[in-house]
């Protein structure tokens, strides 16, 4: 049994780690809720867009709506633990939080290592998009809204449209035109050479992974910062646990 003064003296260390625990874990938790809500906004209203980049049908939404759930039980369950102040609840919210951790940093060396394999297969399946465009199905939909809201045409150019079906009867699609543009007519939208002047000319494709090329530092920055973030929950939960423990310490 630990003297009495030693006792008071720990008293305020453990408080202080209790309330930074638990404002880390109610930070953790709402984190789980954006994910969540994303994940439910993605699949009800992003479908389409995410069959643009998979030939199949994408478990983004659900990956997205299972991480979210199970963050916000165990942001929950971390609270509840530090408020209780159990050591082994305390351990327990540490083990989950390195399995989060470490799911970050497989996930992110993987994305790094594979990155021109996913590359590769989302401008495949943008492509087949493109080249099996109607105008009127969801895939076509989902195009011309992309088109019109990021300021693109086509995969790589505006004259990768020159390769499609739809051109031959169409010309390019509307959704391509500038926004400032008086001549987007049909007649200069069926002609590759004047069509460069009243669409769009960078490409979906080109366009993006530029944007990720050029700021591949401050992604991995923000992906650092992410992962640091769990290190900070992991480090509070077994120091807590660690001097309850010692300190034969307990919260009535």
């Amino acid at each position: 049994m630990s003297p009495p003064s030693r006792r008071l003296q720990t008293k305020p260390v453990i408080t202080c780690l209790k309330t930074f625990l638990i404002s880390y874990s109610l930070i953790f938790w709402f984190t789980g809720v954006i994910l969540l809500a994303v994940g439910v906004w993605g699949k009800v209203s992003l479908e389409a867009y995410f069959s643009l980049v998979s030939e199949d049908s994408t478990n983004a939404p659900y990956v997205l709506i299972g991480t979210g759930a199970i963050i916000v039980v165990f942001g929950l369950f971390g609270c509840f633990a530090t408020c209780r102040g159990s050591p082994w609840m305390l351990k327990l919210y540490a083990m989950f939080l390195t399995l989060v951790f470490l799911a970050e940093l497989i996930a992110g060396v993987s994305g790094f290592i594979f990155r021109h394999e996913i590359k590769d297969k989302i401008g495949k399946a943008y492509e087949s998009a493109v080249m099996t465009y109607n105008g009127t199905d969801s895939k076509s939909k989902a195009v011309d809204t992309l088109q019109e809201t990021v300021d693109f045409c086509g995969m790589k150019n505006f004259s990768d449209w020159g390769k499609t079906d739809y051109f031959k009867t169409h010309g390019i699609p509307t959704s391509c035109c500038k926004t400032n543009s008086n001549n987007c007519t049909e007649e200069n939208l069926k002609n590759l050479g004047s069509a460069g002047t009243v669409v769009f000319p960078q490409g979906c494709f080109s366009l993006v992974t530029s944007m990720l090329e050029s700021n591949l530092g401050v992604i991995a920055g923000v992906s650092f910062g992410i992962a640091f973030f769990q290190v900070i929950g992991i480090f509070l939960a077994c120091c807590l646990s660690r001097y309850i423990t010692n300190n034969q310490y307990e919260m009535v």
